[in-house]
């Protein structure tokens, strides 16, 4: 699998489109002409509605870059509630710090936080009935901390990258000139990785069946076909991995769940869920101590 962007590269590039390449915490021109260079500040990252809280991380490695002593200190886990009023994280130190740390750590908490609210409400939608997958439909440089996001709101993950299995697509069939020439060449290639097969019909499926495929993605199925799908690969006496897909929402996720299927592919969950309101409330601690250095340099021991 390609190396995945780390979380403190995420955090890296954010910090510097906000304060430049080299900058400095007192790059921030309106929290260094407005706050004491030896002010120190509390804050807490307070959610203004419920759902589920993720990406806690994203603040411990923003405060590390941003001053390295800054104290975090988390009140909840990933996947945990967000209750509102309740504080999931408090930061303490710096308050010209504290606050060029600020929207990098809530652009992060929120949008991620939004991921595992949205996932945790098809999860329940579902009740156990079938597995609540994501895609490969993220944002650049993202990707390993959104699918994380999924799995803090009880869902699973698709594959990671193009390298770790093997998924037949509609153009996949069209340039290798047929679904079972498709499939029959996946699966000579696949050398013992996972092979699944997208179809849109079930004169596809059997095809795909026939061919010996052992995982299938029902595309864009009706309720019936899709109850007709999974009979069919249950009826071949195989194990046979059986997902849907297709812009299926919550209004009627139950009802594809109820069809059987072993799993159901969700795009939306990263690239249409809205973030969850968090807050940073911030309070300035009273005769602050002087700091050793007012100019710390990002990363390091600086």
């Amino acid at each position: 699998m390609p190396a995945l962007v780390a979380l403190a590269d995420v955090v890296a590039t954010a910090l510097a489109e906000d304060l430049g390449e080299g900058w400095v915490v007192d790059d921030d021109l309106t929290a260094a002409a407005t706050v004491p260079a030896t002010a120190t500040a509390t804050a807490r990252f307070v959610p203004r509605q419920p759902g589920v809280v993720a990406g806690l991380g994203a603040v411990v490695a923003t405060y590390a870059l941003v001053d390295p002593s800054t104290t975090v200190t988390l009140h909840a886990a990933d996947g945990d509630p967000a209750v509102p009023g309740r504080a999931v994280a408090t930061v303490s130190g710096r308050a010209r710090a504290v606050l060029v740390g600020e929207r990098t750590a809530l652009n992060l908490l929120t949008h991620l936080s939004g991921i595992a609210t949205a996932t945790r409400r098809l999860v329940d939608a579902v009740d156990g009935a079938c597995a609540i997958r994501d895609t490969r439909k993220t944002l650049p440089g993202l990707r390993a901390l959104e699918k994380a996001a999924v799995v803090a709101g009880g869902g699973a993950n698709h594959r990671m990258s193009l390298v770790d299995e093997l998924l037949v697509k509609d153009n996949h069939v069209a340039a290798a000139g047929g679904m079972r020439q498709a499939v029959t060449a996946a699966l000579a290639a696949a050398g013992g990785r996972p092979v699944q097969v997208e179809v849109d019909s079930l004169d596809q499926l059997d095809v795909v069946l026939a061919a010996g495929a052992e995982r299938v993605l029902l595309d864009n199925f009706s309720l019936a076909d899709t109850r007709e799908g999974v009979a069919r690969c249950r009826a071949t006496g195989r194990t046979v991995f059986v997902e849907a897909s297709g812009g299926i929402t919550g209004e009627r996720i139950d009802e594809v769940a109820a069809c059987g299927v072993d799993a159901i592919a969700v795009g939306a969950l990263t690239h249409s869920a809205g973030a969850l309101d968090i807050g940073l409330d911030i309070d300035l601690d009273p005769d602050p101590p002087l700091h050793p250095d007012p100019h710390l340099h990002p990363g390091g021991d600086a």
